[in-house]
């Protein structure tokens, strides 16, 4: 290790929401313009092969912050508590000596909004009570806070959106923390995650992105409803995101895939903006820079939209990792998942703490240095649209797709990349099928789980139900800023303070 990597390093998470890693160039996307992340990656480490570990935000992040699957923390949905006693990356790493920032969406559920993170610099874009709660006991009634087809059927340009308001919010708050760190900070190094919610639907746009990409340069789907065959999961899902009871004309397909690729342009150019701080700042060359995404987004593949499945446009993420001073540019072919992030960030940060809750990931450090590493995802969905635990296995060329309550899946993701030809009844592959059904029945009871998801339902709906009544009292996050404390107040000296503002 040389002089300018001898320290810790400060690290940097650029997370977006719903992103599926095949619109970007260097997943070999051709439509998206997303230079600031191609410019990462082309000096980065690529993971070709990233899953999240459960394709729906709040479970994916879960697994993210702590390491662990949603089975081990009970963050089965979008209405899941996530437990204060739950050790995250940001505990870890703050009892090590960062400082631990978060600005953006994390989708926290319940009283703790910070998890370990000693500043917030926003609230949340989505609430953090027990509202969207599942009812696996009702698979065929469609709640109202689901998906529905609107975000495609509607999808277009516009003027200004909840998300757009968010989001760029998420961007200035992050800027202006970068300068003062810069200009008054402690000397701690930091892990700040700036996490902002598009590219996530609804399908809709501002100028100047709807208009990043022509109508002409638009592509439709890889893989029609038609083309692809059938399976229970995706009917169900079929149900809960609307597509049976609302057609979507081509289109109306286009008019959705051309605003998300601006949605990523959108993005795109947000974290250009963070990176034009960091190097202001003076602050690159000692930063880690990680982009990740919670997972991945259907966009019309297979006749399917948004996420909740294992399909790899669903569950598949981009992870770069970029520090030029530290790794050399290269792509790992190996599958590796949100899990592996924490112990990755604590060799990273230098420290090696005994892990006060066993974790399922494993570091990617031995990829990032060149040399072998992990490889292996185990996956787990648990909210709507299933009526029993779903979980996946990805290892060397194969994906397995299990539930009780549906036919096994397995693909040969060298041979068939969009999952066309399901393997599991061919006889040629039962050795295959019999290992990877082992594996699940050693690493879960799945009728234990979903008696536990079944549990954790009742109450929360019971929970949710009582809260309701009366005066309310909200979990959401509140900002602090204190304006005695902003800009030029009589309790500061005019000099001292205009000194100590001015960077460099």
């Amino acid at each position: 290790m040389n002089a300018a990597t001898a320290k810790a390093p400060n690290i940097l998470i650029l997370m977006a929401d719903q992103m599926t890693p095949r619109v970007l160039s260097a997943y070999g996307g051709r439509v998206a313009k997303t230079p600031n992340i191609d410019r990462l990656a082309q000096e980065g480490v690529v993971f070709e092969n990233a899953y999240c570990n459960s394709p729906l935000c709040a479970p994916s992040r879960y697994a993210l912050m702590s390491g662990q699957l949603p089975s081990a923390t009970g963050g089965y949905d979008n209405a899941s508590e996530f437990p204060a006693d739950t050790p995250t990356f940001a505990h870890y790493l703050r009892a090590a000596g960062y400082l631990t920032l978060l600005s953006g969406k994390m989708h926290f559920c319940g009283a703790d909004q910070l998890h370990g993170f000693e500043e917030r610099l926003t609230t949340d874009i989505y609430p953090a009570d027990f509202g969207w709660t599942p009812d696996w006991t009702r698979p065929g009634e469609r709640l109202d806070w689901y998906h529905n087809m609107d975000s495609v059927t509607r999808a277009g340009p516009c003027v200004r959106t909840n998300q757009l308001d968010f989001d760029e919010e998420v961007i200035f708050a992050a800027r202006q923390k970068l300068f003062d760190l810069a200009r008054r900070g402690d000397g701690r190094p930091f892990c700040m995650v700036v996490s902002v919610t598009h590219p996530h639907d609804p399908f809709t746009i501002a100028e100047p992105w709807w208009s990043r990409h022509s109508e002409e340069d638009i592509d439709g789907p890889r893989t029609t409803v038609g083309a692809a065959p059938g399976d229970p999961h995706a009917e169900r899902l079929r149900q809960v995101i609307g597509l049976r009871d609302q057609s979507v004309s081509d289109e109306e397909i286009r008019a959705a895939r051309r605003a998300y690729y601006g949605a990523c342009a959108f993005v795109d150019d947000g974290f250009g903006q963070i990176l034009s701080a960091l190097a202001d700042t003076r602050l690159a060359e000692d930063t880690v820079v990680i982009v990740i995404a919670d997972h991945g987004e259907m966009l019309g593949e297979r006749g399917l939209w948004y996420k909740m499945n294992f399909f790899e446009p669903a569950c598949r993420i981009p992870m770069i990792v970029h520090a030029p001073r530290r790794f050399a540019a290269g792509r790992i072919k190996a599958s590796v998942s949100l899990v592996d992030i924490l112990p990755t960030l604590l060799d990273l940060a230098q420290t090696a703490p005994v892990l006060a809750a066993p974790i399922a990931g494993r570091s990617l450090l031995p990829h990032l240095n060149g040399a072998p590493g992990p490889d292996g995802v185990v996956g787990e969905y648990l909210a709507e649209g299933a009526i029993s635990p779903l979980v996946m296995l990805r290892q060397g060329q194969w994906k397995f797709i299990h539930c009780p309550a549906d036919p096994d899946q397995l693909y040969d993701l060298e041979t068939d990349p969009e999952e066309l030809n399901n393997l599991a009844t061919d006889s040629g592959h039962a050795a295959v099928v019999a290992d990877f059904k082992a594996q699940v029945a050693d690493r879960w009871n799945l009728q234990r789980l979903h008696e536990q998801v079944l549990a954790s339902q009742r109450r929360r709906r019971l929970v949710d139900q009582a809260l309701g009544q009366g005066r309310y009292q909200a979990w959401d996050y509140q900002p602090l800023r204190y304006a005695s404390q902003l800009y030029m107040r009589n309790t500061m000296k005019l000099d001292d303070l205009e000194a100590r503002a001015r960077f460099p």
